[in-house]
């Protein structure tokens, strides 16, 4: 029987084929997700909060789960209903359940921002301690993320059919002017590790043009 030798360049591609640029098909349960796949294996070591940058060692009371693209949009977009209701929608549990969209969150900061609207506010309204510029409905992040928040945010409308939260024009300058560094592409990398797929805005920012 002949034995099967692998080079590292057959290697490679073997394990890069096996990731998609798709939807999220692996999980569909939100709580164990939660759970077991980001506080448990994505933030097991702790990591930084994602708006206001603050080291953690574990998750704590402070910190949340929170949605780059906020659930309560997800919902409104599936017309499923309460959060109860859209529970039993797989449909919804798959979306709700996709770790690209996951960041962690400070509390306080997911609960004011869970129904607001990405914008360019400008100068004229004071940053808070974390960066964070709010206006009424309008929120816009710090400037160390605001790429991040584009490129999940065009991962989420391309890849599920959901509405923009915002100009499509405000996210792509923001795509421009602020380049995947190397801790988001280090979290993407372990994200596609677990899950199973990219999201090609990381990958190929430019592609966020195309929108």
């Amino acid at each position: 029987m002949k034995k099967l030798f692998l080079t590292p360049t057959t290697l490679v591609f073997l394990l890069s084929a096996t990731l998609v640029t798709g939807q999220n098909t692996r999980f569909s349960d939100p709580e164990t997700v939660i759970r077991d796949q980001f506080w448990g294996n994505l933030y097991t070591d702790g990591g930084r909060s994602f708006f206001c940058d603050a080291p953690f060692s574990r998750k704590g009371f402070v910190l949340t789960e929170g949605y780059i693209y906020p659930l309560a949009d997800v919902r409104d977009a599936l017309s499923c209903g309460t959060a109860r209701q859209c529970g039993k929608d797989n449909r919804y549990r798959q979306i709700a359940s996709d770790l690209h969209n996951m960041i962690p969150v400070r509390n306080r900061t997911e609960l004011r921002r869970r129904n607001a609207r990405y914008e360019d506010l400008g100068v004229t309204v004071k940053e808070d301690e974390c960066g964070i510029r709010e206006s009424g409905p309008f929120f816009e992040p710090p400037t160390r993320v605001k790429g991040d928040v584009a490129r999940g945010m065009g991962y989420m409308v391309n890849t599920y059919g959901l509405p923009w939260l915002g100009s499509a024009r405000v996210f792509q300058n923001w795509n421009r002017a602020d380049p995947p560094d190397d801790r988001e592409v280090s979290r993407h990398k372990r994200i596609a590790e677990i899950q199973g797929n990219e999201n090609p805005y990381i990958t190929d920012p430019m592609r966020l043009e195309q929108l």
